[in-house]
């Protein structure tokens, strides 16, 4: 990223030279645009940052620090520019210090040995002050680790003012490169101060010899003149002159300079005091500059100048100092509070938890913020949660509206929440929120299962950030470096007492949405108490099994994206468990709306056979059942970590007797259809309570599915064929004796016969109406129903025969014409009853005793045979294997 101004150039500095500490004026161009944006500030290559003063954009004002380099660069870097360069350098003087103990005949400035930033000489008695250099040669620091120092002598020191002072550790760390000849010198030195010290004060007396005989002279010429002059008692003597004399000249020097010595004295307190200022000015604009930051919100500011405030000013016994200290601790005691509230605001994004988190660390604030404010998000996830039901169903009263009055996620201030959580792989795969569905979707989804999809993703945008909170809390990146390194022990103590409390916030929070979800779906499964907290849907319809499928998808995502966030699998057992519960239900369902499907199926039968002789009945049938196991396929399908639905047997008994009730609704449909063909189908007898678990009581648990199914099925066909048999063959078999005698026929006496006569040849026509009904709707049945029709026709012929009291030659020979002709024709159809039944009925007659009448009846039969050729064609063709009935 580009910066937005040129970078710093030093252009100036005065003085450009001084020894360390001295107070320098940097100026220049482009020096920053405010204290906070001045963040480095080098002399020499010493860090001079603490100790500066940004007073304008061409202006710095800061102290020279102990650099390692005598002349040097001023490098000024900034937020805005970045690192600068300079034009000018600065000399760094060395002078000789005169330590405390060193006797001088001179004046010489107190040192100021006090180090702002560390405090480190503070209390440190004078006496263990040393000069700097007692070798006097140049001191060249070596790089040998203070470790190993004090490994090689153990129980010494380097400092040369303490008792178990080590003149090798202190070769070794300040003269470690230092040649023979320069160390020959500094022996040279240390005898010639060691002469000196010999000498003591008998050096300086004689340097100062004269001033001593000046001083002797006049002391001797006082005492002589007062000896001459007589006592101190004697009133008028010298002493006494001179007493007034000093009075008198005491007073008018007061008198005349009393007005300006006044004037002096207020301007120098003035002066002192406006020094304090301008020297402490940190500390006195600092309780202001606060407030000031606070309400611009720049909390960084505020704590660095309270850090730096406390090390300088923590300890201070001056009261003046203590006084604004304590404004300051007053400011940032609100300061702690105020941020202690925006922590456990509601709503808050992640990032600024985590910031003031931080701030509130930095600050030293009583007690655990973060785990104050780790308890008030999963109070508001809660309270979201039981505030989106509330929402949903005082939404039943009135407007179907779908907004939850709390919060509404679909508008949401923090969309990058839900939107990174949307990016992992368990949000992806399919659409669980529907998202890509037009806005007409929402008011045709039932209010149950809308509230089940806001419900599950309010859990969804909220449970992230509050598991990243504790992550965060366990691992201690919520806190600065500094209260990390204070707090590591007793943090570490708090997380292993408070690891058992968030795993029972994360187990209420799920409970909660198990429990919601359960009162909205599951009413039935949850007590009496949680249904007044939990519940309020009653008077809803049941779910479809589509819907309760939905409902099952969007818990399955919603597993999958806690999980992906490495949620422990125990605590999410409820969701489980509740998704294992949904799929039974939707089994259930599903099967029971089936069951009511195919009851409705009667009314839809429009009678229209098609080229196999089926109606559209079965086929509407078979899509009902297929419709049914395909929208079943996904929730019966396990996915991992689920158990099988069937894995109870109460739930496999359930659905055993839901299965074979829809096989019953089906065949009480056909029962219903085929007793009132051409009348309204009454369904009134199937409104049966197919949800009643007690319906098949009676059913023995050890019977199949399959057995009770075939044998209603075989139970209605056999019925049914008993029916059609009945409806077709006795108007056949009715019409056999009027046919025989019409025309007062009688078997005793008949003329010889000519051909068969036409009560037969009706019957057969009427059986060849019965097999071409039959064949127009499936050719498979025609043996099975013409058999049952040949039986039911030779039956009564044959009665008819045993009837006949007597027979003559011609009526002997033409009852077996018929019979036999009756015979041949239907061969094909011949069951063993239908041939035992010809079989009596010729025995019932006279045998043929000549050839000419078997030739005869030869001849009648083939005459037969080929004059209605073309309607027996239909009983000479292959039949199929015959059904066993």
């Amino acid at each position: 990223m580009s910066r937005s101004r040129q970078p710093p150039l030093v252009t100036g500095i005065s003085p450009n030279e001084g020894i360390p500490w001295t107070k320098v004026t940097i100026r220049g161009e482009n020096l920053g645009t405010g204290p906070t944006d001045l963040i480095g500030l080098t002399i020499c290559g010493h860090n001079c940052l603490l100790t500066a003063e940004w007073m304008s954009p061409s202006k710095i004002v800061c102290r020279v620090g102990q650099a390692k380099n005598d002349k040097g660069d001023i490098i000024v870097t900034t937020k805005s520019g970045g690192k600068g360069t300079s034009t000018v350098s600065f000399k760094l003087l060395k002078p000789e210090k005169i330590g405390i103990l060193d006797q001088s005949a001179v004046w010489v400035d107190e040192m100021n040995y006090y180090d702002m930033r560390t405090d480190r000489n503070k209390g440190i008695p004078p006496l263990s002050l040393r000069p700097s250099n007692p070798l006097g040669i140049e001191i060249e620091k070596s790089k040998f680790p203070q470790k190993d120092l004090e490994m090689l002598f153990p129980g010494m020191s380097a400092d040369f003012t303490s008792e178990n002072f080590s003149a090798s550790w202190y070769l070794i760390e300040n003269h470690s490169t230092t040649s023979f000849e320069q160390l020959k010198t500094a022996v040279t030195n240390l005898k010639r101060q060691a002469s000196k010290k010999s000498e003591g004060s008998l050096a300086y007396v004689k340097g100062g010899l004269s001033t001593f005989f000046e001083a002797q002279d006049a002391l001797s010429a006082i005492h002589q003149k007062l000896e001459a002059d007589g006592t101190e008692k004697v009133e008028g003597s010298m002493t006494q002159k001179l007493e007034n004399v000093l009075n008198r000249a005491s007073n008018t020097a007061d008198t005349l300079f009393q007005e300006v010595l006044g004037r002096k004295d207020k301007a120098d307190s003035t002066r002192n005091a406006l020094n304090v200022l301008q020297r402490f000015k940190f500390l006195f604009n600092l309780p202001l500059n606060i407030e000031r930051n606070i309400q611009k919100g720049d909390y960084d500011v505020v704590i660095n100048d309270y850090e730096k405030a406390k090390s300088l000013f923590g300890k201070t016994e001056v009261q003046v100092f203590k006084k604004y200290y304590a404004e300051v601790e007053t400011r940032i005691e609100a300061l702690r509070q105020l941020l202690l509230d925006k922590l456990l605001e509601t709503p808050s994004t992640l990032h600024d938890q985590k910031r003031y988190i931080r701030y509130l660390s930095d600050l030293h604030a009583p007690g655990d913020p973060a785990w104050q404010c780790i308890g008030a998000q999963h109070r508001w996830i809660l309270q979201l949660m039981h505030s989106c039901r509330e929402g949903y169903v005082h939404g039943l009263q009135g407007t179907p509206g779908l907004h939850s009055p709390m919060i509404d996620l679909d508008n949401d201030v923090r969309p990058s929440v839900l939107g990174h959580l949307s990016q992992t792989a368990s949000l992806t795969r399919g659409s669980s929120f529907q998202s890509s569905r037009d806005d007409t979707w929402r008011y045709k989804t039932p209010h149950r299962v809308a509230f089940v999809e806001k419900l599950t993703k309010l859990v969804l945008s909220q449970l992230p950030n509050f598991w990243k909170l504790w992550i965060s809390y366990v691992n201690g990146s919520l806190f600065s470096e500094t209260a990390e390194r204070s707090g590591q022990i007793e943090r570490s103590k708090n997380v292993r007492h408070r690891q058992n409390d968030f795993k029972k916030m994360i187990q209420e929070v799920m409970h909660c949405l198990v429990k919601l979800v359960r009162g909205a779906l599951l009413p039935l499964s949850i007590s009496e108490g949680g249904a007044r907290q939990h519940g309020g849907w009653e008077g809803k319809s049941e779910l479809s099994g589509q819907w309760l499928a939905h409902v099952i998808q969007t818990m399955r995502l919603t597993y999958e994206s806690l999980t992906a966030l490495e949620i422990p699998n125990d605590m999410l057992q409820t969701i489980q468990d509740l998704i294992l519960d949904l799929r039974v239900r939707c089994v259930m369902v599903t099967l029971q709306h089936t069951a009511e499907e195919i009851k409705r199926l009667a009314e839809k039968e429009d009678w229209i056979v098609d080229n196999e002789g089926l109606t559209s009945l079965p086929c509407q049938f078979e899509q009902c059942i297929v419709r049914s196991l395909q929208s079943l396929k996904g929730v019966l399908e396990c996915k991992p970590g689920e158990a099988s639905v069937f894995q109870q047997p109460k739930t496999q008994e359930e659905v055993c007797q839901l299965s074979i009730h829809i096989m019953q609704i089906f065949v009480h449909c056909l029962e219903q259809l085929s007793a009132k063909p051409d009348a309204d189908v009454d369904t009134a007898h199937l409104s049966m309570d197919v949800s009643s678990p007690d319906l098949f009581g009676s059913i023995h648990e050890d019977i199949s599915l399959t057995s009770v199914s075939m044998a209603s099925l075989k139970e209605l066909d056999q019925r049914l064929f008993e029916n059609y048999i009945e409806l077709k063959a006795d108007p056949i078999v009715g019409s056999l004796e009027p046919g025989i005698y019409a025309g007062y026929f009688d078997w005793k006496d008949c003329l010889p016969p000519t051909g068969v006569r036409n009560y037969l040849k009706e019957a057969l026509v009427n059986i060849i109406a019965v097999h071409a009904e039959v064949f127009t709707i499936s050719k498979e049945l025609v043996p099975r129903v013409l058999s049952k029709v040949v039986e039911a026709v030779s039956e009564e012929l044959s009665r008819l025969m045993q009837c006949v009291s007597s027979f003559s030659k011609n009526g002997a020979l033409q009852a077996r014409l018929e019979i036999c002709a009756l015979r041949d024709t239907v061969a094909v159809h011949l069951t063993s009853e239908s041939k035992s039944s010809f079989k009596q009925a010729l025995e019932a007659l006279p045998q043929l005793s000549s050839g000419a009448d078997k030739k005869l009846l030869e001849e009648l039969l083939n005459k037969f045979k080929s004059s209605m050729h073309l309607q027996l064609t239909c009983f000479q063709a292959a039949a199929p294997p015959m059904m066993k009935t």
